[in-house]
């Protein structure tokens, strides 16, 4: 059997900076794949990791999607909560296989988000890119320099692009400003 990831960062720990907000409940910023990326912000204190969804051996081909599933559920329990979730938003793939896998997490988390009432939006690869290093195709070397600079200590580009798109989460309000 399976066992779902946890919700705990993989990253060494670090210290986690404090972000003021007024937002009521936690913020989630996903950036799906088979190494999911996630960064949320709840009680004013920035968590972040990653989550690996990658197939068993004897696991059928919607095993992974049933993992993320329950994996949102429980990062949902734990933080009290789920106010919105932000996640990359990509238009591009190399392969078909990515595009499969990306469609499969994007419909499991739109039916969830909208089965448990959170609210969801995709957010551009450029918009991502030039929010973090000012450059909307940077690379993601750029990006991970970027998150570091603010003082995180992402594990990977997973992480770094989870964490930069709760930023822009934080300081665009979701897009609105």
């Amino acid at each position: 059997m399976s066992q779902c990831p946890s919700p705990l960062p993989k990253s060494a720990p670090h210290p986690a900076p404090v972000i003021s907000t007024s937002a009521r409940g936690a913020i989630l910023a996903l950036d799906l794949g088979t190494t999911t990326g996630w960064a949320s912000l709840a009680g004013g204190i920035v968590h972040s990791g990653t989550a690996s969804f990658r197939s068993g051996r004897f696991d059928g081909g919607g095993m992974r999607y049933l993992r993320f599933q329950h994996w949102l559920e429980q990062l949902a329990d734990d933080s009290g909560g789920l106010t919105a979730i932000y996640f990359e938003e990509v238009r591009r793939h190399i392969g078909t296989d990515a595009a499969h896998l990306y469609g499969g997490f994007l419909a499991t988390l739109t039916t969830w988000c909208e089965r448990e009432g959170v609210a969801y939006q995709g957010v551009p690869v450029g918009t991502i890119k030039r929010f973090a290093t000012g450059k909307g195709n940077a690379g993601k070397e750029a990006v991970v320099a970027a998150v570091r600079q603010r003082g995180f200590q992402p594990a990977d580009d997973n992480e770094a692009d989870a964490i930069a798109i709760l930023l822009w989460a934080i300081a665009t309000r979701g897009g609105v400003l």
